[in-house]
């Protein structure tokens, strides 16, 4: 309890020491933001709990209306979520996974590399298929672990390492070119609405990302990889098992193939969507209420709604504080911070701009450690930056947002590295080196992407 307590004297003293002349709702805001931020980064108590908290000193101190502060949960991107935790639900119900995961052992599971690499493109192809990073690992992770028993592997070897570091790093880049695919994507979108009235599509957030994210599936693998030279082991009897367990399953069942029309139709509507108009929130929807349809379905619906509530609170409370940042006035004066002439100069040039863009998000999400929190108390800064020196905030946010998606150094930084590291078996400190250096390495191909294909594209100047 001693962080939450130094947090909490934090929180008093930006209370009663902000300067006089701050009114009392941008005060109280800023107090909050720093005391959420510190809490979600620190987690003294629950993400979910701190969530609460920050809605309620926001009402208890008065800060802006209850309207302001329950606004979050209004946001398409909480329903998202939660649409997308339960398409998940739906899918673990069926044997699907289980049956594309023994398939691929069978045939390529007969070495570590091939394990390895299978797994990180699998967590790719999840993307277009299942919202949110933090789904994608929490089903991934009991078929690791299993490939981890099944060779015998201990806690502390290279090849646990591998596999779990790997998979959270999969999960972290899985999210970068599907709008989709990472709570933090749809935040940004969300926010652009707020406050621009811009916006991009799920087709043209694919097309300026995908570079980026092609370069970072070809190298972040083989940097995990050299990091983790793994032990001998023998594959065969995995192998075997797997062979065993796919004839065990039979034929594809019709639930399965009702799951897989299904997840097609919807990803198919958010590919669609500069035609139809409809907010990918809605066939994430449609989707649920499918698979758990009678007869057109597969899966009950008391199965579905086992969610995980902590990370609808986490979503909509940060979501809420922006909305609070916005509605106080606050973010007027944090925007002040960052208007110095010299940072006002260097945004001046368009391409200085998107490399300090870059830079700055990679950094400030080392202190600001969930992606969420990062997006909303970051954005607007940049946004209102941005417009003041005549830069196109789009581009702006695009940029900052896939940024602030490489969380790779710190285990508190992604929900895909808390997974892993939930499981035991890695520490913060395997998270270091492989961490540095692709933190370097998305850094060096998000500015060549932004240089080259960006500016062919006609997406910057």
């Amino acid at each position: 309890m001693i962080v939450f307590g130094v947090s909490s004297f934090i929180f008093l003293g930006l209370l009663l020491f902000i300067p006089e002349d701050v009114s009392w709702g941008p005060r109280v805001t800023i107090a909050v933001m720093v005391y959420g931020v510190l809490l979600w980064a620190l987690e003294p108590i629950p993400l979910g709990m701190t969530s609460v908290l920050t809605l309620v000193l926001l009402l208890l101190l008065n800060a802006v209306p209850i309207d302001t502060v329950l606004s979050g949960f209004a946001s398409p991107a909480v329903f998202l979520i939660i649409a997308g935790m339960m398409i998940a639900q739906g899918v673990n119900q069926t044997s699907l996974m289980d049956r594309i995961t023994y398939t691929f052992l069978e045939r390529w599971g007969n070495s570590a590399k091939t394990i390895f690499i299978g797994f990180f493109l699998l967590m790719q192809v999840q993307a277009f298929f299942i919202p949110a990073t933090a789904v994608r690992v929490t089903l991934m992770i009991p078929i690791v672990l299993s490939v981890i028993e099944a060779v015998g592997a201990k806690k502390g070897s290279n090849f646990s390492k591998l596999m779990l570091v790997g998979t959270a790093f999969a999960g972290n880049i899985s999210g970068t070119a599907i709008l989709t695919a990472a709570v933090g994507n749809i935040l940004t979108i969300e926010i652009l609405q707020i406050y621009t009235g811009g916006t991009l599509s799920y087709f043209s957030w694919f097309l300026y990302a995908f570079p980026i994210w092609l370069l970072l599936i070809l190298i972040i693998p083989f940097m995990i990889w050299r990091q983790f030279p793994t032990e001998a082991y023998s594959f065969q009897i995995l192998q075997k098992n797997m062979k065993e367990k796919k004839e065990q399953l039979g034929p594809i069942s019709k639930s399965e193939k009702k799951c897989l029309l299904i997840l097609s139709i919807t990803v198919i509507l958010w590919m669609t969507e500069s035609l139809h108009g409809y907010h990918p929130t809605v066939p994430a929807l449609l989707a649920v209420v499918l698979m758990a349809m009678p007869r057109i379905g597969f899966v009950e619906w008391k199965a579905m709604v086992k969610v995980n509530f902590n990370m609808v609170l986490l979503i909509g409370a940060t979501l809420s504080l922006g909305f609070a940042l916005i509605q106080s006035g606050a973010i007027e004066l944090l925007a002040d911070l960052f208007t110095a002439n010299i940072i006002v100069q260097a945004f001046g040039n368009p391409w200085v701009a998107i490399i300090l863009v870059v830079v700055v998000s990679q950094f400030y999400h080392l202190g600001v450690t969930n992606v969420s929190t990062a997006v909303v108390t970051l954005l607007p800064v940049l946004i209102g930056l941005s417009l003041q020196v005549g830069l196109d905030p789009v581009v702006v946010s695009f940029v900052s947002s896939i940024t602030l998606l490489f969380g790779f150094i710190l285990v508190v930084e992604t929900m895909p590295n808390v997974v892993v590291h939930g499981t035991g078996l890695v520490e913060q400190k395997d998270f270091y080196i492989p961490g540095i250096w692709g933190t370097v390495i998305s850094t060096i191909i998000t500015i060549i992407v932004a240089f080259t294909w960006w500016k062919w594209l006609g997406f910057w100047p």
